[in-house]
């Protein structure tokens, strides 16, 4: 079945999963502000969900219209093809948001879009009421500059919660952000990344999945695989699919140092249930003592900053060492994000090049240096 989808991401990461969409063979890929559209049919959707690093969820798109009033709202829900996913005893809970539109109650928007649904399955089923005891078909609408999107959540849990850390540190990068650093780096599979402020160990496991092509959804569940749109057997054969492009003879390995103690035994932790511990090493140090152990390093990190965990004072003493430990040399590349906008004046040279990102609502630089 031939179908619409819709990709809701971190600013910022538009181009990389447009790319990694059409990776996996994905059709009509477009890249628009905050969200990637694609088009597939069932294989697309599992594949998509199992196999993406940057995208946060995998919706379906229902469709999309104008509405300047409820009896708008209420209407154009009403005349999209529910039965064609909702079943008599499914559950199908609303949310959404609207931004700069005339209708801008969210409640009273769910309310008329939940009220719409129903009474177009009732017409099409002919029972007087809903029991949703059934699969989870989550609805979830956007409303903007008053064009109302309609979508079902086909992912459950967001797609950076791989089921490697169950908890984290403070201040979390997530994951999704982390494999976009990784792959903004250019990691491959014969690289050697470094991390000197690794935290809970995210940047160093995101690249390692990336290096070993280990699919970041393989070991969780996700919602449509309770649904008859998506049967158990494409799951199955995208899951195999997935592993059997792993690969697992490879040179690569990671290192990952960072002086609190508590967050280096939560990251062994988390590379060991990823299934990557055999390729990455986790030890105590200070960042102002980092030095690689190889000729060759890529190394990424995410400094605290004055908006997470220290003090504008703090951040900035730890810029300037690593200004004084990441040194040009022919084979290193250093990639760091921050918000703050004084970086560079602080870490003592220019970034050859610069990428915006946003770290959940905080705007922040990818500083790349690799000359």
């Amino acid at each position: 079945m031939q179908m619409e989808f819709c990709v809701p991401c971190l600013l910022g990461l538009e181009g990389l999963i447009a790319d990694e969409l059409k990776f996996m063979n994905a059709e009509n890929v477009r890249a628009e502000n905050g969200r990637v559209l694609f088009s597939g049919d069932e294989y697309t959707l599992a594949r998509a969900n199992i196999r993406s690093r940057f995208a946060e969820r995998i919706l379906v798109m229902l469709g999309s219209f104008e509405a300047h009033s409820f009896e708008d709202l209420f209407q154009g829900t009403k005349a999209l093809p529910w039965e064609n996913w909702i079943g008599k005893k499914d559950a199908f809970p609303v949310k959404g948001y609207s931004l700069n539109s005339d209708l801008f109650s969210v409640s009273d928007c769910q309310a008329i879009i939940k009220k719409a649904v129903v009474e177009r399955l009732k017409t099409r089923y002919h029972i007087p009421w809903f029991e949703e005891s059934g699969s989870l078909y989550q609805i979830q609408f956007s409303i903007m500059k008053n064009t109302v999107s309609l979508f079902i959540d086909t992912s459950g849990k967001g797609l950076h919660k791989r089921g490697y850390r169950p908890a984290a540190n403070a201040a979390p990068l997530k994951e999704t952000l982390a494999a976009a650093l990784c792959s903004l780096a250019h990691l491959r599979h014969y690289h050697t990344l470094y991390d000197p402020m690794c935290g809970s160990g995210t940047i160093i496991i995101e690249g390692a999945l990336m290096a070993l092509n280990i699919a970041p959804g393989i070991n969780r569940s996700f919602t449509a695989e309770s649904w008859p749109q998506c049967p158990p057997e494409v799951w199955e054969k995208e899951r195999a699919a997935a592993r059997a492009e792993e690969r697992h003879d490879i040179e690569f390995r990671a290192f990952g140092t960072d002086i609190d103690t508590e967050a280096l035994v939560t990251a062994r932790a988390n590379a060991r249930r990823a299934g990557v511990e055999k390729y990455v090493s986790f030890k105590r140090a200070d960042v102002k003592d980092f030095s690689p152990v190889t000729e060759k390093a890529t190394v990424i990190c995410n400094p605290p900053y004055g908006e997470r965990l220290l003090d504008a004072e703090g951040a900035h003493a730890i810029y300037k060492t690593l200004g004084e430990r990441f040194t040009p040399q022919k084979g290193r590349s250093y990639e760091i994000i921050t918000a703050d906008e004084d970086f560079e004046k602080l870490f003592g040279r220019k970034a050859d090049k610069r990428r915006k990102l946003y770290n959940g609502m905080i705007k922040c630089q990818v500083y790349m240096y690799f000359k």
